[in-house]
This record gives C-alpha cells, sequence and structure tokens, in this order.
C-alpha cells in the first residue's frame, strides 16, 4: 500500500432540491441538516466531507441506514452530481469531467459492485463476465480469456457456461465481483455487495474479498452498514451519521478511541482482541526481566502484533514479554498474560 492519495473528497455536498446550486451559495454552514430542510425546503444528505483514499488500501465508509453513504459513494463516482466540494482522482477533478472523460473512467478506470448482482439473465456466465471488456470493444477470443480467468481468481472455474438463473446467491455476487474484475480497474466501488447474503456466505464472500485484494492492491471504496464487516474490511474507515463524518481511522483507531457516543456505540459489541494491537494495550515501563530478554533478542513481539495471535503463546505463563517498535527494533513496553486477558475480558 502506496501513501500516495489515489481519491481525495474535498469539502463534498450533497442537496436534493429544486434550487441545490443557488441554495448552497448562501447556505450557512453551520446549519444542522434539519434546520436546512425548514429554511430552504432541500434535503441534506451529504455535508461538507473530506478525506483522501491512499492507492492500494480498502477503505470502508460506514452508517446506518440514511446516514449518507451510499449517496456519498455514488458523488464519488458521479452517479449523482454533488452539489459543491471536490473529487479528485490522482490529482484530476472528476466534478470537472465532461460526459465523454467520466465514460471513460467509468470503462477503464473504475468499475461498481452492487448489492443486486444486475446480471444478464439470457447471457451464460462467461458473457456476463466479458460485458465490460465488449462495451470496450475487445476482441471475442480475448473476452473469454480474461472471462475464464477471473472467473477461476473468484472460485468459480467450470460454471462458465452456465445462466445466472442456476447459481446460487452468493456465486451470482462472485460473477458480480469477477465482471468488475475482469476490465482491470484502479478503483473498485462495493455498495453493500454481501448485505443480502446469507451470513455464512457473505462471511465466506468477504474472505474471497480479502484473498483478492491482497493480491491484485487494487483501491476498494467498500460500502457497509456492518460495523464488524467495516473492521475486517477496511485499512481505513469512515463512520456516518446525518450526511457527515463522524470519525475517519484505522480500526483500530476507532475502536481504541471513539471520537464521540454514537461511534462508541458501534464499538461495544466489537470483540476488541481481534482489532487491537500490542502497542494499545503494553505496559510501557518494563521490569528488569522484560529488558533482558530484549537485549538477548528472544521472544521479542512486534508492537503490531494483533492480541488475537498472541493469545497461545502469552495465555499459559506468567512471563512478560518484551515489545519492540517493528520498525526500528526499539524496545516500547512489554505485554502478559493479565493484560491480554484484560484485553479480552472487555470485548464485549
Amino acid at each position: 500500500m502506496s501513501n500516495q492519495p489515489k481519491i481525495t473528497c474535498s469539502n463534498v455536498w450533497k442537496l436534493f432540491g429544486s434550487d441545490e446550486k443557488r441554495i448552497i451559495k448562501d447556505l450557512d454552514k453551520n446549519l444542522s441538516i434539519k434546520e436546512v430542510q425548514e429554511k430552504t425546503g432541500h434535503v441534506v444528505a451529504v455535508k461538507d466531507v473530506s478525506f483522501s483514499i491512499e492507492k492500494g488500501e480498502t477503505f470502508v465508509v460506514m452508517g446506518l441506514s440514511g446516514s449518507g453513504k451510499s449517496t456519498l459513494v455514488r458523488c464519488i463516482s458521479r452517479l449523482i452530481e454533488p452539489t459543491a466540494g471536490t473529487v479528485k482522482m490522482d490529482d484530476v477533478d472528476v466534478t470537472k469531467m465532461s460526459g465523454r472523460e467520466l465514460l471513460d473512467l467509468r470503462r477503464n478506470k473504475m468499475s461498481m459492485v452492487f448489492q443486486h448482482f444486475g446480471l444478464f439473465p439470457h447471457r451464460t456466465v462467461v458473457e456476463n463476465i466479458g460485458y465490460g471488456l465488449e462495451i470496450r470493444g475487445n476482441k471475442k477470443n480475448d473476452r473469454i480469456e480474461k472471462s475464464m480467468e477471473v472467473l477461476k481468481m473468484v472460485g468459480l472455474g467450470g460454471w462458465h457456461n452456465n445462466y445466472p438463473r442456476e447459481l446460487s446467491g452468493g456465486m451470482q455476487q462472485r460473477v458480480g465481483l469477477a465482471r468488475a474484475l475482469a476490465v482491470d480497474p484502479e478503483i473498485l466501488i462495493f455498495d453493500e455487495p454481501f448485505s443480502a447474503l446469507d451470513p455464512l456466505i457473505r462471511r465466506e464472500m468477504q474472505d474471497e474479498l480479502l484473498k483478492i485484494q491482497e493480491k491484485l492492491q487494487k483501491t476498494m471504496v467498500f460500502i457497509t452498514h456492518d460495523f464488524l464487516e467495516a473492521i475486517k474490511m477496511g485499512d481505513h474507515i469512515a463512520i456516518m451519521k446525518d450526511g457527515e463524518v463522524s470519525q475517519v481511522g484505522t480500526p483500530e483507531e476507532i475502536v481504541a478511541n471513539p471520537k464521540d457516543q454514537y461511534v462508541k456505540d458501534f464499538c461495544e459489541d466489537v470483540p476488541k482482541y481481534k482489532v487491537l494491537s500490542a502497542s494499545k494495550v503494553m505496559r510501557e515501563e518494563c521490569c528488569d526481566d522484560t529488558k533482558k530478554m530484549f537485549e538477548n533478542g528472544s521472544n521479542n513481539i512486534p508492537h503490531n502484533s494483533k492480541i488475537e495471535t498472541l493469545i497461545d503463546k502469552l495465555v499459559d505463563t506468567d512471563q512478560k514479554f518484551p515489545v519492540v517498535n517493528s520498525e526500528t527494533g526499539e524496545l516500547v513496553g512489554e505485554i502478559d498474560r493479565a493484560i491480554v486477558m484484560k484485553s479480552m475480558k472487555s470485548a464485549s
């Protein structure tokens, strides 16, 4: 993953109403969305949102129904026109693109996967997957070759001649994912892609996408209303409420330091030991035995190790272990069974 921003949203607003462009010019930005509606008759769906998404990361936009998450992501792709603000991809302002430039962006640089699969019932699996390539004008043999390649990637090898009606919901979503991957986009946008699936199939699809992302390192924007899904899938998470972003951070930052009660409520049911790392729970003051162990270079624990991975090592011993900054090699603290057990106890 790179530190280079792939997508940058700056002060993005979306109002729905008859005269949104005029209203936004004179709007008091400190008004609540309820006050805006009462004064102007316009509905605020997205309110002054700013964040950046790094190249190669999975950025999750998370919130309850009506929070504005889907509208925001549609503003990023300009399926919905933002009322104000800018959206840049690689320093190119998407909000200023012509219709032709926008079409080229969607054909060659960006793909979307929706909750409803949107497969053509009269086309076979391989024909559905190759549809984007067909629109591009790729030759039939090239389309088939690429479609077969991504079909194997999503675990559906051998199903190429079947029709969507012959597939389960999970399999149909895999076809939808394969169709998005077939055009080799730089950016993938997922709008609650797994929310209609059964829990077991949903977990399988999450794991499948994580494996694919580990291999391809695409820039992914993932919408969900499920916080457990958000912390599993996201490198960074933006939590939305009433059109605004309440907090942006890594899963660990959000679980360890929720900024307000709204975010805190989401975190209450999270198994914290699955999210927190050694550096978040360690004891900074080290005893002499820990310092000696560190000097000997034995049993050092990287500071970014998830607590979940340390349970087997620490739970059956009273020994304290040195926590080491994995980048500098510096001793930063110690961890033991009591700390791990405390983090597990506070999981609910």
